[in-house]
Parts: structure tokens; sequence; C-alpha cells
């Protein structure tokens, strides 16, 4: 177990360089930026120096939220792969539901176990209902049982709301969700990896 905490370690010192010199990055490309329209932030009240901050932080912000998504995923996959010697990732299956998209992506395929891992989700769109109704039917004509892992439930009512519709998608098709506490609980009791205490106690060696 040492060996793959190491490794989550490893994994996510990569994920926080690459996202710092990302955040570096586009700090510096946005010196040049034309900020005319902060003509309309100082009408509505706000000052050049907190327009920039906001614009700053809203730039860092998808980076974070893009990077935290695709860590937590990769770990969760190999918390998987450690059980699971025959786990494959991303696997693709034609999508025979539809047009559009022509295919869709497996997170982490264990035996007939097809699992979709999400860090959080808080969109507040409808058409991501019918989307994940689509994906899931087309999963399950594939053969899978199709299994959604979501380790933060959101905080808004609309996006909750939409969770809970994917929810009763999931187990009407004969899968499940698991989302929150459940979420972490799930992979502890499937792979035997306490993957939440790990990353507690990586995340407290790193702000001592």
């Amino acid at each position: 177990m040492n060996n793959f905490r190491e490794k989550i370690i490893s994994i996510s010192q990569s994920y926080s360089d690459k996202l710092k010199e990302k955040m570096h990055n586009r700090e510096e490309e946005m010196k040049n930026d034309n900020l005319d329209h902060y003509l309309i932030y100082q009408v509505l009240g706000i000052s050049e120096e907190e327009g920039y901050k906001i614009d700053l932080y809203q730039n860092k912000g998808r980076f974070l939220y893009k990077y935290a998504g695709s860590f937590l995923e990769d770990i969760t996959i190999e918390c998987f792969k450690e059980k699971f010697r025959d786990a494959k990732e991303k696997e693709k299956v034609e999508n025979n539901q539809g047009n559009r998209p022509k295919k869709f992506e497996i997170d982490c395929l264990v035996d007939n176990h097809a699992y979709e891992i999400k860090w959080r989700d808080a969109t507040t769109d409808g058409d991501h209902i019918t989307k994940e109704h689509t994906r899931a039917k087309c999963i399950k004509s594939h053969g899978y049982i199709p299994i959604r892992i979501m380790f933060f439930y959101p905080n808004r009512s609309q996006a909750i709301k939409i969770q809970d519709t994917i929810k009763t998608i999931y187990t009407g098709l004969g899968g499940k969700y698991y989302f929150g506490d459940d979420a972490w609980e799930f992979i502890k009791n499937e792979t035997g990896i306490d993957l939440k205490n790990m990353l507690i106690d990586i995340a407290q060696s790193k702000t001592i």
C-alpha cells in the first residue's frame, strides 16, 4: 500500500506542477490583454483593480476545476487497476442511440461494470440530462452496467435536481449512482483502498 500511496503522491505532484505552470503562463498573457471592457465593470461599480482580480481568478479557476477533475478521475482509475488487473481505461463504445457523439467513452471498465467518474458536476443545463440518458442507455445496450461515481455533490438547488434526475435514469436502467460519502465508501469497499483518507493525509502533509 505504501507503493500505491507513493504513486498517488507522484501523480498529484505532476498535476500540481502542470497547474501552476498553466496559471503562471495565463497570468503573464493577461498582462498584455486589452482592458477596454473594464468600462462596463466600472459602470457596474467594479474598480479596475477588482475587475482585474476577478478576471485573473476566473481564468485560474477554469484551470483548477479542469485539473482537479482530471486528477481525481485518474487516481480513481488507479485504484481500480490496483485491485483488478484486467481493468481498462478510456474504452469507447459506438453510439447506437443517436448521431452525436459518434462514440461514448467509458472512464474505467471492470468486467461488465462501466464506470463514469466525476469529481463534481455543478451543471444546471437541462441538455445535460438528455446526454447522460443517451450515454447510459448506450452503455447498457452494449451489455455493460452503467455506474456513475461523483465524489462531491453540487450546492445549488437546480444542479442538485439535475443530479437527482440523472440518478433516477441510472437506477432505472439497472445501473448505480454513488455520490458524496457513498462514492468514497464505494471505492474503499470495491478496491480496498481508502482513497479519501489517503488524500487527506497527502493534503495535510503539503499544508504543514
